[in-house]
């Protein structure tokens, strides 16, 4: 990530730490400018990404991808929370890892990096993140591989699969970075590597599928 130093360092101060030091806003107007750049964004990206998919599809594509729960999670997997100059109230809080906290913090970022580079830089930023999300082998969000074995996990055993990082080789750009599996009461299901963790979670939930439709 390379954006201008000052605005990266305003898009990482959370409100209740400029309220206690200097009386600022923190990231509130880069948050309000990301979800704007986001929003534009990602809806030119599935356009792009998926030509036969019709006007309802692509809008139901782009809200849930942009819900604040999902970009939490990509804030998760680059460890955004880390590097958030937070309160004393809201650390105490463990503000650094809710997810309003993290989904509103990428918006900053996004916003931090639309100022710097343009959309060019914001453009690619949102690519290298969710780019996966976004292509999906030609699926919506909803009928995504997750939410197809939680909702078979859910009718068949009464319970919501657990996914837990078996190992994180910790190097940048390794395409098979984590190791992800996914279990139900304690059964293994499925087992993946990935770049990211939504990546590594999203391949053994197929894996679980596959497993499930053959049980």
């Amino acid at each position: 990530m390379s954006a201008d130093p000052e605005l990266l360092r305003t898009a990482f101060t959370h409100p209740s730490f400029g309220y206690e030091h200097d009386g600022s806003r923190g990231n509130e107007r880069l948050e309000f400018l990301g979800d704007a750049v986001i929003d534009l964004v990602v809806a030119h990206l599935l356009f792009d990404a998926h030509p036969d998919w019709t006007e309802g599809e692509l809008t139901r594509a782009r809200r849930a991808l942009v819900n604040n729960k999902n970009l939490a999670g990509y804030a998760r997997d680059m460890a955004l929370g880390r590097f958030v100059r937070l309160g004393r109230g809201e650390r105490r809080a463990g503000g650094a890892d809710r997810e309003r906290l993290l989904g509103n913090l990428f918006e900053a970022v996004v916003g931090a990096l639309y100022l710097d580079g343009g959309l060019e830089a914001a453009t690619a930023f949102l690519r290298e993140t969710c780019g996966a999300d976004l292509s999906a082998e030609g699926e919506l969000p909803e009928h995504d591989p997750k939410t197809r074995f939680q909702e078979w996990s859910v009718a068949t055993r009464k319970v919501f699969p657990d996914y837990a990082v078996i190992s994180d080789s910790e190097v940048e750009n390794d395409e098979e970075r984590f190791v992800v599996e996914v279990s139900i009461a304690g059964e293994r299901f499925g087992r993946a590597a990935g770049r990211t963790k939504r990546e590594a979670e999203r391949r053994a939930a197929m894996e679980a599928l596959e497993r499930a439709a053959a049980s």
